[in-house]
């Protein structure tokens, strides 16, 4: 274990160069931590830490806000054990991963694997929430093999599809959610864009209007409009899909990085909330007609106006299930 003094030396350099800090405390001490970015106690540790009883969801994350508070630190992911986790930010709502039901074999390593695996992800950009799953998913990995093991992204990912993606609406960001991570993006210096629509029956003119957007930023938000919402444009008969299954759909596409919803009959809220820096229609608009275009621009971004792949379209696509 480091002295307190070495730490505290090591942490005020790390923030000096604005270099993410990712802790696994080994002191119920939680201030030598003070400026880290994420600290993953386990339930015993929190519980030390915060010198209360950390056992149900409410007495986790009052614990966790209060040594959180304590270390100024941005986020407590605590691990508990057959509980799962549970995510607790210092600017928005407490979430919790279940753990799957499993043979346990060895939980040797399973925190290292916890805090490499949360530390990667949010390096790579990916949402809090989204990279806790994953970590999630990796330890579950790894307690199920005998002795200190390791887990690959292949693993992962079939972990992850075992899940069966147990929350679906941990496809779909909430605005709140949206905007601290398109803040996180931008802090990174990545180009951030913003498409929408119903996306009910995926087709290749959606997979291609997507791939486009993407390929005019660093990161692709979508944003669905709500059942209500294309009940409204579209019909009565309309969404085929509800809201959960177009997001879980859209959300596993390469080309898209998160995903939220609007029950407007437009995104113009979202869009003046995340002022993306490139918006992206299909060319069937005219500039004119681009709900937030003007918003994004005045704030410096651009428009962009897809080439669509023609014969597609849901409308059709129904009608020709419907054998019309």
């Amino acid at each position: 274990m480091c002295e307190p003094l070495v730490v505290r030396h090591l942490m005020e350099g790390a923030r000096n160069r604005g270099v993410p800090v990712f802790v696994d405390p080994k002191s119920s001490d939680f201030s030598r931590y003070h400026g880290a970015t994420c600290i993953t106690p386990n339930a015993r540790e929190l519980a030390a830490a915060a010198g209360a009883i950390a056992g149900d969801d409410a007495e986790v994350e009052a614990a966790a806000r209060l040594v959180m508070a304590q270390a100024g630190a941005k986020a407590i992911l605590a691990t508990r054990s057959e509980k799962g986790m549970m995510l607790v930010p210092r600017d928005g709502q407490a979430v919790g991963a279940p753990a799957r039901a499993r043979e346990v074999f060895d939980v040797s390593g399973a925190g290292d694997t916890v805090i490499a695996t949360m530390a990667l992800a949010v390096a790579s950009g990916m949402p809090w929430e989204q990279a806790m799953r994953v970590a999630n998913a990796a330890a579950g990995v790894v307690v199920g093999k005998l002795g200190t093991a390791t887990a690959d992204i292949a693993e992962v990912l079939g972990e992850l599809r075992a899940q069966d993606m147990s929350s679906p609406v941990g496809h779909l960001l909430s605005l709140e959610q949206a905007a601290r991570q398109v803040m996180r993006w931008k802090e990174q210096g990545l180009t951030v864009g913003f498409t929408n629509g119903c996306f009910d029956i995926l087709h290749p003119g959606h997979v291609s209007l997507l791939a486009a957007a993407r390929a005019e930023c660093d990161r692709l938000i979508v944003a669905l409009n709500d059942d209500a919402s294309v009940r409204r444009l579209k019909g009565e008969t309309r969404p085929i899909n509800a809201l959960t299954d177009r997001a879980i759909v859209i959300a596993a596409l390469r080309s898209v990085d998160a995903v939220v919803s609007f029950s407007e009959d437009t995104p113009l809220e979202i869009i003046r909330t995340l002022i993306p820096d490139v918006l992206v229609k299909g060319a069937d608009y005219t500039p004119e007609q681009v709900v937030g275009a003007s918003d994004v621009i005045a704030a410096g971004g651009r428009l962009v106006l897809a080439d669509l792949r023609a014969g597609h379209s849901t409308t059709a696509t129904v009608r020709r299930i419907a054998g019309d």
